[in-house]
């Protein structure tokens, strides 16, 4: 098995007489009244990515609590405790301005909630990183143009949706061998992987699987299981696709560099006690010298 190297990163070029804007604008759509963070540290890592700029659209008090937590991201306020139906249009119309949408992080699995996210991810056509539970309310047949950044639980809930037979996803559950797993979610999703989409899989070994290729990614460590890591690196796939346009190769530089920041910091710490919000603080170290 061939692991992703240093020389498989490549970085969005930024030109000397850029314009704000011209770097990636991404819009993040997410949280809910039972969780706060993971929008805040999302965004914070696509901006830290090098993306100009980051808009979050999230439920009033939610939006409130980032702009004291961040003076570095836009936000938008919905008076609501959870995305419902007709904030879409909200979004959709939101979106004609931005590069990228960011959504799932924290949002919740309310019933129009879930209806809330197969509309957006269905209907809006532009890039898109889908995380967390926005995962889990859809189907191959509701995306195009995005990655997804599942764990094995998330993974499960997308086939379930998607109406894989039982035994099948039986089977991806019980393979333990990386290459075997990612091979056959690559050939059951090939449908899904045909609409120019990545599934970057998160896990011991993050599997990034493409159309046409599987690349491995063994950065990071076991105290990535914190919650929030997870919305780093979803941040980081849509900050970094937002200034290349490139699916692919944003989603291999999202998964080694989220892994070599929690390397740095297990050293830094001398063990498992680093958190997410201090991996976003490490970020522009470890982008400023790549």
């Amino acid at each position: 098995m061939k692991f992703i190297t240093k020389s498989q990163i490549k970085l969005p070029k930024r030109r000397k007489d850029s314009h704000k804007g011209d770097n990636g604008l991404v819009l993040v759509v997410g949280a809910s009244k039972d969780f706060i963070g993971a929008v805040a540290l999302a965004g914070i890592a696509a901006l830290k990515s090098g993306c100009d700029l980051v808009k979050v659209i999230a439920p009033e008090k939610v939006a409130w609590a980032i702009n004291a937590y961040s003076l570095d991201l836009i936000t938008m306020k919905l008076k609501t405790d959870y995305f419902k139906s007709n904030h879409f249009k909200i979004v959709r119309d939101s979106m004609e301005k931005f590069d990228v949408l960011l959504i799932g992080n924290g949002i919740g699995l309310k019933d129009q909630t879930k209806k809330f996210c197969r509309n957006a991810v269905k209907n809006i056509k532009k890039l898109k990183v889908i995380d967390a539970d926005a995962i889990k309310s859809i189907s191959m047949n509701d995306a195009e143009n995005s990655i997804i950044t599942p764990h094995a639980k998330e993974l499960e809930y997308f086939l379930i949706n998607s109406e894989i037979n039982k035994n099948i996803i039986k089977k991806i559950n019980n393979e333990k061998n990386i290459q075997k797993k990612s091979k056959l979610i690559q050939k059951i999703t090939q449908k899904f992987l045909d609409k120019n989409n990545i599934i970057l899989l998160k896990g011991r070994i993050d599997a990034i699987i493409s159309k046409n290729k599987i690349f491995y990614n063994k950065t990071g460590n076991a105290g990535m299981t914190k919650g929030g890591t997870g919305d780093v690196l979803a941040g980081l796939c849509a900050g970094f696709l937002a200034q290349s346009n490139n699916l692919l190769q944003s989603a291999i530089n999202a998964a080694y560099f989220n892994g070599l920041i929690g390397d740095i910091l297990l050293k830094k710490k001398k063990g498992f006690t680093y958190l997410a919000s201090e991996m976003v603080e490490e970020i522009k170290r470890i982008r400023n010298h790549s």
